[in-house]
C-alpha cells in the first residue's frame, strides 16, 4: 500500500507518527549541532539571574544590572538554537506543503492534532535524549 494511501486512511493516525518522527529527527539534529554543556550552563545563570531579579526588587540599578547580564545570555542562547535551525527549516518547509496537500480536503483540523503531538513529543524526547 502506497504512503500516500496509508495516509488517508488513517489520517489521524498517520498525523501522529509523521510529528512523532520529526520531532524527534529535529531533536536530534539540535543535539548534535548545539554546545549542549553551553546551553546548559547559559540556562543555568538566566534561574540564577532571575533569583538576583526576586532579591533586589528595591534596588533599580541592580536590577537593570541583572536585566542586561539575562538579556546577554538570552542572545547567546538564540544563536546556538538558530545553527540547527539551518538544518531543518527547508526540508520542513517541504515536508509542510506537501502534508497540506493530503490531509486538507479530508482532514482539516491536521495542524492541530501536529501541533499536539508536537508538543508532547518534544518535551518527552528533550527529556529522555537530555537536550538543553
Amino acid at each position: 500500500m502506497p504512503i500516500k494511501e496509508l495516509m488517508t486512511t488513517y489520517p489521524k493516525e498517520s498525523v501522529i507518527i509523521i510529528a512523532f518522527l520529526v520531532t524527534l529527527i529535529t531533536t536530534l539534529i539540535t543535539k548534535k549541532y548545539t554546545n549542549q554543556n553551553r546551553m546548559k550552563e547559559l540556562k543555568q545563570v538566566q534561574k540564577a539571574c532571575q533569583i538576583k531579579l526576586k532579591d533586589n526588587v528595591g534596588n533599580p540599578a541592580k536590577m537593570a544590572e541583572i536585566q542586561k547580564e539575562m538579556m546577554a545570555c538570552s542572545i547567546e542562547l538564540l544563536k546556538h538554537s538558530f545553527k540547527p535551525m539551518f538544518f531543518t527549516m527547508i526540508p520542513l518547509l517541504i515536508l509542510f506543503w506537501w502534508i497540506r496537500g493530503i490531509y486538507s480536503p479530508i482532514f482539516s483540523s491536521w495542524i492541530w492534532w501536529y501541533i499536539g503531538v508536537g508538543i508532547i513529543s518534544s518535551i518527552i524526547l528533550r527529556k529522555l535524549l537530555k537536550v538543553a
